[in-house]
Protein backbone atom coordinates (compact mmCIF):
# COMPACT_ATOMS: atom_id res chain seq x y z
CA UNK A 1 0.00 0.00 0.00
CA UNK A 2 2.85 2.38 0.80
CA UNK A 3 4.17 2.10 -2.74
CA UNK A 4 0.97 3.48 -4.30
CA UNK A 5 1.35 7.11 -3.14
CA UNK A 6 5.04 7.00 -4.03
CA UNK A 7 4.27 5.76 -7.54
CA UNK A 8 1.58 8.43 -7.98
CA UNK A 9 4.13 11.09 -7.04
CA UNK A 10 6.60 9.61 -9.53
CA UNK A 11 3.95 9.70 -12.27
CA UNK A 12 3.24 13.37 -11.59
CA UNK A 13 6.94 14.24 -11.41
CA UNK A 14 7.67 12.50 -14.70
CA UNK A 15 4.77 14.17 -16.49
CA UNK A 16 5.47 17.67 -15.20
CA UNK A 17 9.25 17.34 -15.52
CA UNK A 18 9.09 16.03 -19.08
CA UNK A 19 6.49 18.42 -20.45
CA UNK A 20 7.21 21.69 -18.64
CA UNK A 21 10.06 23.79 -17.29
CA UNK A 22 8.53 23.69 -13.80
CA UNK A 23 11.28 22.48 -11.45
CA UNK A 24 10.40 19.14 -9.88
CA UNK A 25 12.48 16.34 -8.41
CA UNK A 26 13.15 13.49 -10.84
CA UNK A 27 11.04 10.35 -10.35
CA UNK A 28 12.65 7.45 -8.54
CA UNK A 29 11.75 5.16 -11.45
CA UNK A 30 11.05 5.45 -15.18
CA UNK A 31 9.45 2.04 -15.55
CA UNK A 32 6.31 1.70 -17.67
CA UNK A 33 4.15 1.69 -14.54
CA UNK A 34 5.27 5.31 -14.16
CA UNK A 35 5.73 6.57 -17.72
CA UNK A 36 2.50 5.16 -19.19
CA UNK A 37 0.08 6.95 -16.81
CA UNK A 38 2.33 10.03 -17.05
CA UNK A 39 1.50 10.23 -20.76
CA UNK A 40 -2.21 10.10 -19.93
CA UNK A 41 -1.74 12.94 -17.44
CA UNK A 42 0.13 15.10 -19.96
CA UNK A 43 -2.78 17.53 -20.60
CA UNK A 44 -3.25 17.97 -16.84
CA UNK A 45 0.48 18.46 -16.23
CA UNK A 46 0.58 21.47 -18.56
CA UNK A 47 -2.37 23.30 -17.02
CA UNK A 48 0.00 26.07 -15.80
CA UNK A 49 1.18 26.51 -19.40
CA UNK A 50 -2.38 26.73 -20.68
CA UNK A 51 -3.19 29.26 -17.96
CA UNK A 52 -0.13 31.28 -18.95
CA UNK A 53 -1.20 31.48 -22.60
CA UNK A 54 -4.75 32.39 -21.56
CA UNK A 55 -3.51 35.18 -19.27
CA UNK A 56 -1.22 36.68 -21.90
CA UNK A 57 -3.89 36.71 -24.59
CA UNK A 58 -6.53 38.10 -22.24
CA UNK A 59 -4.24 40.82 -20.84
CA UNK A 60 -3.02 41.83 -24.29
CA UNK A 61 -6.56 42.09 -25.60
CA UNK A 62 -7.79 44.13 -22.61
CA UNK A 63 -4.81 46.47 -22.92
CA UNK A 64 -5.54 46.80 -26.65
CA UNK A 65 -2.04 45.77 -27.66
CA UNK A 66 -1.15 44.70 -31.19
CA UNK A 67 -2.86 41.28 -31.65
CA UNK A 68 0.01 39.74 -33.65
CA UNK A 69 2.57 40.83 -31.05
CA UNK A 70 0.40 39.46 -28.25
CA UNK A 71 0.04 36.13 -30.06
CA UNK A 72 3.80 35.96 -30.64
CA UNK A 73 4.41 36.71 -26.97
CA UNK A 74 2.07 33.89 -25.96
CA UNK A 75 3.87 31.43 -28.24
CA UNK A 76 7.26 32.59 -26.95
CA UNK A 77 6.13 32.21 -23.33
CA UNK A 78 4.83 28.71 -24.08
CA UNK A 79 8.18 27.77 -25.61
CA UNK A 80 10.06 29.07 -22.58
CA UNK A 81 7.69 27.33 -20.17
CA UNK A 82 8.35 24.00 -21.91
CA UNK A 83 12.10 24.58 -22.41
CA UNK A 84 11.41 24.60 -26.18
CA UNK A 85 11.57 20.82 -25.78
CA UNK A 86 8.84 20.06 -28.30
CA UNK A 87 10.11 22.65 -30.77
CA UNK A 88 13.50 20.97 -30.66
CA UNK A 89 11.76 17.66 -31.40
CA UNK A 90 9.92 19.23 -34.32
CA UNK A 91 13.14 20.54 -35.87
CA UNK A 92 15.02 17.27 -35.32
CA UNK A 93 12.15 15.23 -36.75
CA UNK A 94 11.94 17.38 -39.88
CA UNK A 95 15.69 17.07 -40.42
CA UNK A 96 15.67 13.33 -39.76
CA UNK A 97 12.80 12.62 -42.13
CA UNK A 98 14.34 14.57 -45.00
CA UNK A 99 18.09 13.93 -44.72
CA UNK A 100 18.32 10.32 -45.91
CA UNK A 101 16.42 7.14 -46.72
CA UNK A 102 18.74 5.25 -44.39
CA UNK A 103 17.05 4.90 -40.98
CA UNK A 104 20.28 4.73 -39.00
CA UNK A 105 21.68 7.87 -40.59
CA UNK A 106 18.40 9.70 -40.06
CA UNK A 107 18.39 8.80 -36.36
CA UNK A 108 21.97 10.01 -36.02
CA UNK A 109 21.01 13.35 -37.57
CA UNK A 110 18.13 13.66 -35.10
CA UNK A 111 20.50 13.05 -32.20
CA UNK A 112 22.85 15.88 -33.23
CA UNK A 113 20.47 18.56 -31.99
CA UNK A 114 21.30 21.27 -34.55
CA UNK A 115 18.62 22.49 -36.95
CA UNK A 116 19.15 22.08 -40.68
CA UNK A 117 17.15 23.70 -43.49
CA UNK A 118 14.19 21.34 -43.06
CA UNK A 119 14.13 21.81 -39.31
CA UNK A 120 14.32 25.60 -39.57
CA UNK A 121 11.56 25.62 -42.19
CA UNK A 122 9.34 23.42 -40.02
CA UNK A 123 9.81 25.77 -37.05
CA UNK A 124 8.95 28.85 -39.11
CA UNK A 125 5.86 27.26 -40.65
CA UNK A 126 4.45 25.70 -37.47
CA UNK A 127 5.14 28.73 -35.28
CA UNK A 128 3.73 30.99 -37.99
CA UNK A 129 0.49 29.00 -38.05
CA UNK A 130 0.25 29.11 -34.25
CA UNK A 131 0.82 32.86 -34.09
CA UNK A 132 -1.56 33.59 -36.96
CA UNK A 133 -4.32 31.45 -35.45
CA UNK A 134 -3.89 32.96 -31.98
CA UNK A 135 -4.13 36.42 -33.51
CA UNK A 136 -7.65 35.54 -34.67
CA UNK A 137 -8.78 33.44 -31.70
CA UNK A 138 -8.02 36.05 -29.03
CA UNK A 139 -10.72 38.40 -30.33
CA UNK A 140 -13.71 36.28 -29.30
CA UNK A 141 -15.09 36.61 -25.76
CA UNK A 142 -13.65 33.33 -24.49
CA UNK A 143 -10.95 33.02 -27.14
CA UNK A 144 -8.03 33.23 -24.68
CA UNK A 145 -9.53 30.36 -22.66
CA UNK A 146 -10.05 28.33 -25.82
CA UNK A 147 -6.41 28.86 -26.77
CA UNK A 148 -5.20 27.80 -23.32
CA UNK A 149 -7.43 24.74 -23.45
CA UNK A 150 -6.03 23.70 -26.82
CA UNK A 151 -2.50 24.03 -25.43
CA UNK A 152 -3.39 21.42 -22.82
CA UNK A 153 -5.37 19.21 -25.20
CA UNK A 154 -2.52 19.15 -27.76
CA UNK A 155 -0.44 17.25 -25.19
CA UNK A 156 -2.93 14.41 -25.59
CA UNK A 157 -0.95 13.59 -28.72
CA UNK A 158 1.42 11.71 -26.41
CA UNK A 159 -1.29 9.15 -25.66
CA UNK A 160 -1.96 8.47 -29.34
CA UNK A 161 1.75 8.22 -30.10
CA UNK A 162 2.09 5.63 -27.32
CA UNK A 163 -0.54 3.28 -28.74
CA UNK A 164 0.24 -0.42 -28.78
CA UNK A 165 1.50 -1.39 -32.21
CA UNK A 166 3.45 1.85 -32.69
CA UNK A 167 7.06 0.67 -32.52
CA UNK A 168 10.00 2.59 -31.06
CA UNK A 169 12.71 3.72 -33.47
CA UNK A 170 15.33 2.94 -30.84
CA UNK A 171 15.41 0.23 -28.19
CA UNK A 172 17.20 2.56 -25.79
CA UNK A 173 16.44 6.05 -24.56
CA UNK A 174 13.61 7.50 -22.50
CA UNK A 175 10.95 7.20 -25.20
CA UNK A 176 11.35 3.41 -25.30
CA UNK A 177 9.81 3.30 -21.82
CA UNK A 178 6.40 4.48 -23.04
CA UNK A 179 6.24 3.79 -26.78
CA UNK A 180 3.97 0.83 -27.66
CA UNK A 181 2.41 0.85 -24.17
CA UNK A 182 -1.06 2.41 -24.39
CA UNK A 183 -4.22 0.38 -24.84
CA UNK A 184 -6.61 1.59 -27.57
CA UNK A 185 -9.39 1.93 -24.99
CA UNK A 186 -7.31 4.23 -22.81
CA UNK A 187 -6.30 6.35 -25.79
CA UNK A 188 -9.88 6.56 -27.08
CA UNK A 189 -11.31 7.47 -23.66
CA UNK A 190 -8.62 10.11 -23.13
CA UNK A 191 -9.15 11.68 -26.54
CA UNK A 192 -12.95 11.70 -26.20
CA UNK A 193 -12.67 13.40 -22.82
CA UNK A 194 -10.35 16.05 -24.24
CA UNK A 195 -12.65 16.59 -27.24
CA UNK A 196 -15.61 17.04 -24.88
CA UNK A 197 -13.64 19.64 -22.92
CA UNK A 198 -12.94 21.62 -26.08
CA UNK A 199 -16.60 21.35 -27.10
CA UNK A 200 -17.61 22.84 -23.76
CA UNK A 201 -15.35 25.86 -24.30
CA UNK A 202 -16.72 26.36 -27.81
CA UNK A 203 -20.26 26.40 -26.40
CA UNK A 204 -19.16 28.85 -23.70
CA UNK A 205 -17.83 31.06 -26.50
CA UNK A 206 -21.20 30.88 -28.35
CA UNK A 207 -19.76 28.75 -31.12
CA UNK A 208 -21.01 25.38 -32.46
CA UNK A 209 -19.90 22.44 -30.31
CA UNK A 210 -19.05 20.39 -33.38
CA UNK A 211 -16.06 22.59 -34.08
CA UNK A 212 -14.36 20.57 -31.36
CA UNK A 213 -14.78 17.48 -33.53
CA UNK A 214 -13.05 19.28 -36.39
CA UNK A 215 -10.15 20.26 -34.11
CA UNK A 216 -9.88 16.70 -32.85
CA UNK A 217 -10.06 15.19 -36.33
CA UNK A 218 -7.34 17.36 -37.87
CA UNK A 219 -5.05 16.67 -34.92
CA UNK A 220 -5.55 12.92 -35.21
CA UNK A 221 -4.86 13.05 -38.95
CA UNK A 222 -1.63 14.97 -38.32
CA UNK A 223 -0.52 12.55 -35.59
CA UNK A 224 -1.40 9.55 -37.75
CA UNK A 225 0.61 10.95 -40.64
CA UNK A 226 3.63 11.51 -38.40
CA UNK A 227 3.42 7.96 -37.03
CA UNK A 228 3.16 6.50 -40.53
CA UNK A 229 5.98 8.62 -41.89
CA UNK A 230 8.30 7.95 -38.94
CA UNK A 231 7.59 4.22 -39.05
CA UNK A 232 8.37 4.00 -42.76
CA UNK A 233 11.53 6.13 -42.60
CA UNK A 234 12.88 5.45 -39.10
CA UNK A 235 11.40 2.07 -38.25
CA UNK A 236 9.29 3.60 -35.49
CA UNK A 237 8.84 6.73 -33.40
CA UNK A 238 11.41 8.46 -31.20
CA UNK A 239 11.10 11.07 -28.48
CA UNK A 240 11.62 13.83 -31.05
CA UNK A 241 8.59 12.62 -32.98
CA UNK A 242 6.52 13.01 -29.80
CA UNK A 243 7.58 16.64 -29.61
CA UNK A 244 6.78 17.17 -33.28
CA UNK A 245 3.32 15.64 -32.84
CA UNK A 246 2.52 18.02 -29.97
CA UNK A 247 3.60 21.15 -31.85
CA UNK A 248 1.89 20.13 -35.09
CA UNK A 249 -1.29 19.11 -33.23
CA UNK A 250 -1.42 22.47 -31.50
CA UNK A 251 -0.90 24.31 -34.79
CA UNK A 252 -3.65 22.49 -36.69
CA UNK A 253 -6.13 22.66 -33.79
CA UNK A 254 -5.56 26.39 -33.36
CA UNK A 255 -5.98 26.84 -37.11
CA UNK A 256 -9.24 24.86 -37.09
CA UNK A 257 -10.48 26.88 -34.11
CA UNK A 258 -9.68 30.20 -35.75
Amino acid sequence: MSGTPSRAVDVLRFSVGTLTAIPVRPPSSVEREVTRPAMVLAPLAVLPLGALVTAILWAGRELELAPVAVAATAVAALALASRAFHLDGLADTADGLTCSYDAERSLQVMLRGDAGPAGASALVLVLGIQIGALTSIQHSAWGPLLAGTLVCVSRGAAVVMSLRGVKPARQSGLASSYVDSMSPWTAAASWLLLTGLVAGVFVLDDQPWWRALVCSAVALVAIGWLIRRATRRLGGVAGDVYGASIEVSLAVMLLAAS
